[in-house]
């Protein structure tokens, strides 16, 4: 990563102990008058259906399945091109073998520190791009929302902080927020758009997976849990189900993990996937692992399969996942991640290799990044492109950073 990130916020940020302008809560869906299971994310699914009706018509059988360029019509500039269903789109630019590629995301905010939800929403767009092995971003574009029922007060309060946050993202990756569109809506809303111009070998296409590659994941899992256990430390009647197996002191820490994490740019682990000769590869996001991976497998070219035998889990998080049934289904893939790591399909002889230099060169937002630093995760074999969770698969319980654990750990490492 460029640049250097300082240990905590600017003083006049609020801090993760720090006390949060009167009244300003996390988005609460029963706070609106609406269930408590309520979801903004579509559902998988539902959504690539609904984007079905994006792609471009045109004569029945006029088209191979898979030849993405003739599928935009035939006065299109030749090169790589993606469409819709993954992290971003590439369109062949008319001059010079150049290609634009370009991304969107936004999202309601889920930590209670503004700056924080501001850096957190920035490295969420712009791991769309590191997904594909890009490090440079031209432009971006911030898109927010105000809510209405904020007072005078919150607004000049916790605003700038969340736009102050993701401007220093936007830095710390080598860009600048050039404009976007401010609007007033019933909630806080934080997101943007990222863009940039490249030639074809600055990118990865997601759909070279061989036989034999193995899958590398670079942040650990366990965000939602870690931003619903935090939030239930003040509602004793949830509380009560996961008491017996986490101290509140270890949900805190868990808690400042993942938004630590969820900070972090993901574009040192994009330069290593140049480096390491990677063959695809996608975030971690609102689909979960399981979610995002049968994506990825659905775009390959070679008829592969992606088998998960293990699962990097923020400390403490798969015991509050398992006490709390079926609600975050943590284990089994589906629970939801927000600015996660990046799933990479490399050679077998490389990833040890990659694992090494991202924990020789990570360290996140917040200083020291957790420990680790990316993890073989499963494999790729012959199949039906498909992906899938082994039964039992293997929990490897990632320390908070600042933590006990995490200390001996790094100092372990350094002998």
């Amino acid at each position: 990563m460029s640049g250097s990130i300082p240990l905590t916020p600017p003083a006049e940020a609020v801090g993760v102990e720090g006390s949060l302008p009167a009244g300003y809560k996390p988005f609460k869906p029963e706070d609106h008058g609406l269930e408590r299971g309520f979801r903004c994310k579509v559902p998988q699914e539902a959504l690539l259906k609904l984007l079905a009706g994006l792609e471009p018509d045109r004569p029945a059988g006029a088209v191979e399945a898979g030849d993405q360029a003739a599928e935009f019509g035939q006065q299109q500039a030749a090169g790589p091109r993606l469409g819709i269903g993954m992290d971003s789109c590439v369109i062949p630019l008319r001059h010079g073998g150049l290609s634009l590629v370009q991304t969107t995301d936004f999202f309601y905010p889920l930590v209670e520190d503004p700056y924080l939800m501001g850096r957190i929403g920035c490295a969420n767009v712009l791991s769309d791009l590191y997904a594909m092995g890009i490090t440079e971003c031209d432009n971006m574009l911030m898109l927010l929302s105000v809510s209405q029922k904020m007072n005078e007060k919150e607004r000049e309060r916790v605003m700038p902080l969340m736009m102050r946050g993701f401007r220093d993202a936007a830095e710390e990756g080598g860009t600048s927020v050039t404009g976007g569109q401010t609007v007033i809506n019933p909630w806080i809303i934080i997101g943007g758009v990222a863009s940039v111009v490249c030639q074809p070998n600055e990118f990865i296409m997601p759909d070279g997976a061989v036989p034999g590659d193995v899958l590398v994941l670079t942040k650990p899992l366990g965000t939602q849990v870690a931003v619903n256990a935090h939030q239930w430390l003040d509602q004793p009647e949830r509380w009560n189900k996961i008491k017996l197996v986490v101290s509140k002191e270890e949900v805190k820490e868990a808690y400042q993990e993942a938004m630590f994490s969820m900070a972090t740019l993901n574009r040192t682990a994009a330069g290593l996937m140049h480096k390491f000769q990677a063959h695809a590869g996608t975030d971690v996001t609102g689909f979960g692992l399981l979610g995002h991976a049968n994506n990825l497998a659905e775009q390959q070219q070679n008829e592969v399969s992606f088998v998960i035998h293990n699962l990097p889990i923020i400390a403490k998080l798969a015991a509050i996942s398992k006490a709390c049934g079926n609600v975050f289904n943590l284990v089994q893939g589906t629970s939801p991640e927000t600015s996660g790591g990046l799933l990479v399909c490399l050679p077998r002889e490389q990833a040890a290799k990659f694992c090494s230099e991202m924990k020789s060169q990570g360290s996140g937002f917040g200083g020291q990044g957790a420990v680790g630093g990316a993890w073989i995760i499963g494999i790729v074999e012959k199949g039906d492109r498909r992906a899938r969770i082994i039964d039992k698969p293997r929990i490897i319980e990632v320390p908070p950073r600042g933590s006990l654990a995490a200390n001996q750990e790094n100092n372990t490492s350094h002998d």
